[in-house]
């Protein structure tokens, strides 16, 4: 249930996608600051909210403050919601996000996506690889684990209406205490507050109920397909690639393999946390910030 307005910290601004749908963002930090910005990208079923804490600390840096765009992609939190399920495809949101680039003016920003936020990126990458001036993938790769997926599918767009943010925050630790064993109260109360909006029936997760219909079409009985061609196509960007320990989506060795495969690519395991961390924790919004700022750097070679 977040807030908006200057007293937060960002400024909520709308732009259209191509089709003409209008896609919500929240902006920090002013257009005309030199460093290079950032464009945050949130998970499958989660909004821009999930980076307040980090775009804060990027926005407000002591030495070189940036700004930041943090996307409410179709169908989640205040974007407008797709009246065709099947635009809720990664494709469709890969344009959006370069509509997203051109009404807000970003020259090659550095790109932060969890989970399918990093999806977004490999095949904007596949698209247009000289758009992106950096990325950070986190929890996420070429090769997802089918195990990891069938959990998601098991609650998008399945919740329950709840009553208030207690009840909420109990019922996303009862689906997610496997990933983030070691969480406290207070984290999944923040999480809640991120994760709702009110309605007349209470509390309901802020999406759109129909981005299930994503998951519905991908046959778990199979073998996935795997993405190394739309990851390598970062390979002339720098990348920072982040795990979940108790991850169920990313696995160790796809990690090992995502550095191998990459130039240039920092590599990093958040202990006690699963799909996918938390970019606002103090640890990771550090590591991140430290990313960001060698991407202003000219790379050797």
């Amino acid at each position: 249930m977040p807030e908006d307005g200057e007293a937060d910290g960002f400024r909520s601004v709308f732009v259209s996608a191509g089709d003409g749908l209008r896609l919500h963002l929240r902006e920090y930090g002013e257009r005309h600051w030199s460093p290079r910005p950032v464009l945050c990208l949130p998970g499958l079923a989660r909004t821009s909210a999930d980076f307040h804490e980090l775009a804060l600390r990027l926005s407000t840096d002591a030495r070189t403050p940036r700004r930041v765009i943090a996307c409410d992609m179709r169908g989640r939190g205040q974007s407008q919601y797709d009246a065709d399920p099947a635009n809720y495809d990664v494709a469709v949101e890969a344009a959006d996000i370069l509509a997203i680039a051109a009404a807000m003016g970003l020259d090659k920003p550095v790109f932060i996506g969890a989970s399918r936020g990093g999806l977004q990126i490999m095949v904007l990458a596949a698209m247009r690889p000289t758009v992106i001036g950096g990325a950070v993938l986190v929890d996420i790769g070429p090769v997802i684990d089918g195990k990891g997926l069938a959990r998601i599918k098991g609650y998008v767009g399945k919740l329950p209406a709840v009553r208030d943010l207690d009840e909420a925050a109990a019922m996303l630790q009862r689906i997610g205490a496997a990933q983030f064993p070691a969480w406290s109260d207070a984290q999944w109360q923040l999480m809640a507050e991120r994760s709702f909006k009110r309605t007349a029936s209470g509390l309901v997760p802020d999406y759109d109920p129909a981005l299930a219909a994503t998951l519905a079409a991908i046959d778990l009985e199979t073998k996935l397909p795997t993405l190394w061609p739309f990851f390598e196509a970062l390979a002339s960007a720098p990348l920072f690639a982040v795990r979940g320990e108790t991850s169920d989506i990313l696995s160790p060795a796809t990690l090992a393999e995502m550095g191998r495969r990459h130039p240039a690519c920092e590599t990093l395991t958040i202990a006690g946390e699963g799909h996918a961390p938390d970019v606002g924790s103090p640890l990771l919004a550090e590591r991140i910030a430290a990313f960001v700022a060698s991407c202003d750097r000219p790379r050797a070679g």
